[in-house]
């Protein structure tokens, strides 16, 4: 199989965790491992395994325009629209891990086909990644939504620098993103960072509240659901059995844990949107 040819821009949590998962892939060719900093962790940690290095950010793209197909840029949502005007200009696509709204919004499992006709696509966010996918499927069985909301926890030390500058973008896109695949137009995302030791997995719980709730036959939807996204996020799991509080809310819970390729299990949320990255890329093949 012909492999595309990528690269990686950001060297943080996120882009070192994706380092790993692509150099496990099948039809990813890793040519570049790109940031800023000499001293970064993820910089060192690519050299020791053999990776094509670079510490001049977009710089090296200029230089090297015809070095890959397809950038994977983990930066930060503001770097990222500093980021692809250039890109465009050299002809590489892009596939965003930032909160940065450019390219249209994309769930593997919904639309994946989009970055066939696009050069640009965002991958919304590790909350987005486990919950829309699944809010969807509830938006087409409930009818008249009136409201959904989306609470996240993932581990402190799982949030790198990125992340936190990226909070208000997350809440923002994450809502969007929402809003998009359901229709549904009043929703609340939440994100908290736990700093508990021993450090918390990756959890996300969804609350919908709508006046026609038809859930006969809803719990093996979701488990047919749950288990194709299994197929590329293989630690995605139901907690709990959906419920339906007193208040008429229906509630359901996920949970995700990573394969610790970067950080230790915990980081799920690293595993979630890295996972969706890599999988959205079959649809270029």
């Amino acid at each position: 199989m012909k492999k595309i040819k990528a690269a990686i821009i950001g060297t943080g949590n996120i882009g070192t965790d994706l380092m790993f998962k692509i150099l496990r892939s099948e039809f990813i060719e890793l040519v570049s491992f790109v940031g800023r900093r000499e001293d970064s962790p993820g910089i060192q940690l690519a050299r020791k395994n053999n990776v094509y290095t670079a510490t001049i950010g977009i710089d090296f793209f200029k230089n090297h325009s015809n070095c890959c197909q397809l950038v994977f840029d983990a930066t930060d949502a503001k770097t990222a629209c500093r980021n692809y005007p250039i890109f465009k200009t050299l002809n590489i696509s892009v596939i965003d891990l930032t909160p940065a709204k450019i390219g249209p919004m994309c769930i593997p499992s919904i639309n994946g086909g989009i970055i066939k006709t696009n050069d640009n696509i965002n991958m919304i966010t590790c909350g987005g990644q486990a919950s829309i996918p699944l809010l969807h499927l509830l938006s087409k069985r409930f009818k008249n939504l009136e409201y959904i909301e989306v609470v996240s926890q993932i581990a402190s030390k799982s949030a790198g620098m990125a992340t936190r500058i990226n909070i208000d973008h997350y809440i923002e896109t994450t809502e969007k993103a929402i809003q998009q695949f359901t229709k549904c137009n009043n929703c609340k995302v939440i994100l908290n960072l736990n700093p508990a030791e021993p450090c918390v997995d990756m959890q996300t719980t969804m609350f919908i509240k709508t006046k026609d709730m038809d859930s006969e036959g809803i719990l093996d939807e979701l488990n047919n659901k749950i288990n194709e996204l299994k197929q590329y996020i293989p630690n995605y799991e139901l907690t709990l059995l959906p419920v339906v509080n007193d208040d008429g809310i229906f509630i359901i819970t996920v949970k995700v844990r990573g394969v610790g390729d970067y950080l230790p299990e915990y980081a799920g949320n690293l595993d979630i949107i890295n996972c969706a990255a890599i999988e959205v890329v079959k649809n270029l093949l």
